[in-house]
């Protein structure tokens, strides 16, 4: 049965091709790399023998048209994860026979497919084709599902990373090189070897799960970050009387202090973080800068000692951050003062944390300023990770602490990237004016 499908994710539907043989018992979901789409010919010849093999398979496009302009998107890996989750949230909804789960990731897809895959129990196999999972690197530890790393055997420098990738899994695995392919595997055969390994792989593996409930502690998801918002202002509403300023980490965090500030009759201010990216790996963060009279930036040392990221490095990253820093200010607030936080309760609102390492920052960067009181105040975090920053805050509100977390994303079902259109918006003075005509 073949259907042609639009998938619900954030405010967007997302196209598909979903393709169920008679008899199926599992469906593998395709993650494809950085400027291509569902109508990859490379996937779709993949996807072909998979469905041979008695197996589904379901291409999308993770990205629309206008999403995928922004190269921002196209490398976002926890963004990707989170569109590849929705997708296999509404499958599951979609046919309601307890299909197994596979994905199948190729380039920059194979890093959200383990992404995804690391805190979701129901995926049965992963197949990585030409990937780039040390884009993935802090999620790999965490995968469960058997992964197969398959590689082009002349496609050096990706070599070498799937094969520290594969040291750092602790799931059933095999990394099998394809002689003399490179990155796309356009030599005669190579993708017919890729297309046998994958099908294997998944016929094996997705066979032991199929039939199986693997719905997860019910956790909330939110509508958006604006019922969010909502739910944090009830939490805090013992503050309202009080002399409070509202701090938004942009940009998702800005809507969710939005609300909270109307809600409190508080004025909206934001605190600009920057993560600093690895060498050639910018979504991957090794510290972070926050804004403020004197500039802090805080470091990840466990991962600087595993990249061996020079000092050089670290400065001339940390240099361009501030830059982007300084640039942000300047659009967000139009060449309005930052408000004053001495003597005042500070809270400061993200729509969720996954590692806390930017929100640290902010909290430290706040801190600095001098308020009476600071409050973080989040949505949705792992639970480890609020408990590692409770000595950066007076009070922590954290709505949700699910135990199977990889991603903010995963917590919404609408999470749009916000455009710094959107954040100058929300902080212009008409929309916040009498709160702040107050303090």
């Amino acid at each position: 049965m073949f259907y042609r499908v639009k998938i619900p994710s954030d405010h967007v539907y997302l196209e598909g091709d979903l393709e169920i043989p008679a008899g199926a018992t599992g469906v593998v979901l395709f993650a494809h790399g950085s400027g291509s789409s569902r109508l990859s010919p490379r996937n779709r010849m993949v996807a072909a023998a998979i469905n041979r093999a008695g197996i589904g398979t379901l291409l999308f496009d993770l990205l629309t048209e206008t999403e995928a302009a922004d190269r921002d998107n196209v490398f976002d890996v926890d963004f990707l994860a989170h569109r590849l989750a929705d997708a296999t949230r509404w499958l599951r909804e979609y046919f309601q026979n307890g299909y197994a789960i596979g994905y199948f990731g190729a380039s920059t897809g194979a890093a959200a497919a383990l992404a995804a895959a690391a805190h979701d129990p129901s995926v049965g196999a992963v197949v990585s084709r030409g990937g780039r999972p040390d884009l993935a690197l802090r999620h790999l530890g965490e995968v469960r599902a058997p992964t197969l790393l398959i590689v082009g055997g002349a496609d050096y420098g990706v070599i070498e990373l799937n094969e520290k990738a594969y040291r750092l899994l602790r799931c059933e695995k095999s990394l099998k090189i394809v002689p003399g392919a490179t990155h796309l595997f356009e030599e005669p055969g190579a993708l017919e070897e890729v297309a046998r390994l994958a099908a294997d792989w998944f016929r094996r593996h997705l066979a032991a799960h199929a039939n199986k409930s693997f719905r997860s502690a019910e956790t909330r998801v939110f509508a958006n970050r604006e019922e969010a918002g909502r739910m944090l202002a009830k939490r805090l509403q013992h503050w309202r009387r009080d002399a409070v300023v509202v701090l938004g980490i942009p940009r998702g965090g800005v809507p969710v202090a939005r609300i909270v500030a109307d809600e409190l009759g508080a004025p909206l201010d934001v605190v600009v973080v920057r993560k600093l990216g690895a060498p050639g790996q910018p979504e991957l963060g090794i510290g972070a800068v926050v804004d403020g009279d004197s500039p802090r930036a805080i470091f990840n040392h466990d991962i600087i000692a595993a990249l061996g990221v020079s000092d050089e490095y670290i400065d001339a990253e940390i240099s361009r951050q501030l830059g982007e820093v300084e640039r942000r200010n300047a659009i967000y607030r139009g060449g309005r003062p930052k408000i004053p936080l001495e003597g005042k309760i500070a809270i400061v609102v993200d729509d969720g944390i996954a590692t806390g390492s930017s929100v640290r920052a902010a909290l430290r960067g706040v801190r600095r300023a001098k308020p009476k009181r600071l409050i973080l105040a989040v949505p949705v975090a792992p639970a480890e990770t609020i408990a590692a920053l409770e000595s950066e805050a007076d009070e922590i509100i954290c709505l949700e602490t699910p135990p199977n977390f990889y991603a903010v994303g995963q917590f919404y079902r609408d999470f749009h990237q916000v455009a710094d259109d959107e954040v100058r918006r929300l902080l212009m003075p008409e929309v916040h004016g009498a709160a702040a005509a107050r303090m």
